[in-house]
Order: structure tokens, then C-alpha cells, then sequence
């Protein structure tokens, strides 16, 4: 995959990903970006990462809270609010059926399939 087109859709499913990410636990910038990583999305870069998370926390989506740590200054860790949580379910839903109606667009079926919703 071209990075390009990765970073296209990291921007367009990081929010998402943050919130599933979350939804395990708190976690701290640097950490959500490591799992980013092992997950196989590549490295996100802080200025793409830390606007995401400012914004769904602006949303209310997410809280943060600092927390000291021993070997420098505190962390930050982000957490799922419940609102957030309640998002999180609804955007599950919408992604099966994206999900559904690109893996149809990419092998080829033409048609709706009955009783699915479409987008």
C-alpha cells in the first residue's frame, strides 16, 4: 500500500480507531500510537494523533486526565466518556455496513442484498 493511501484513510478512520483503541482502557498518547502501529497502521505522527484526540475530547467523546510519572513529566491518558461509549456502539454499526457495502464494491457483487441497510 502506497502511503499516500494510507494516510488518506488513516484520516478518514482515526477517530474511529482511537475509540475502539479506548474502549480497552486509558492509555496515553504515545501508547495509542504504538498500538497504532503494532495493529499495522504505520507510525502516526504527533501532529496528526494529538489534534484527533483534542478534537474527540472537544466532542466529549473522550476525557483525559494527567497522571505523574517517575521517569518525567506526567502523561496525559485519554479514556472513553460515556457518551463516547454510546458513539463507539453507533460506529461499529455504520462500519459493518461500510464495511459490507466495500467488500461487495471490491469482489465484484452487484446488487443490494435483501434486508441490508445501505449507506
Amino acid at each position: 500500500m502506497s502511503d499516500t493511501i494510507r494516510q488518506q484513510w488513516l484520516h478518514g478512520f482515526l477517530d474511529f480507531c482511537l475509540l475502539n483503541l479506548l474502549a480497552g482502557g486509558r492509555e496515553y498518547g504515545r501508547g495509542l500510537a504504538a498500538r497504532l502501529d503494532d495493529a499495522g497502521l504505520g507510525e502516526v505522527p504527533g501532529g496528526t494523533l494529538y489534534p484527533a484526540l483534542l478534537r474527540l475530547e472537544k466532542q466529549g467523546l473522550i476525557g483525559s486526565v494527567r497522571v505523574p510519572s517517575s521517569v518525567g513529566p506526567a502523561r496525559k491518558y485519554y479514556q472513553l466518556t460515556g457518551r463516547g461509549r454510546a458513539e463507539l456502539r453507533g460506529q461499529r454499526a455504520d462500519w459493518e455496513v461500510f464495511r459490507d457495502a466495500v467488500g461487495a464494491v471490491v469482489s465484484g457483487v452487484s446488487g443490494v442484498t435483501e434486508g441490508r441497510p445501505t449507506l
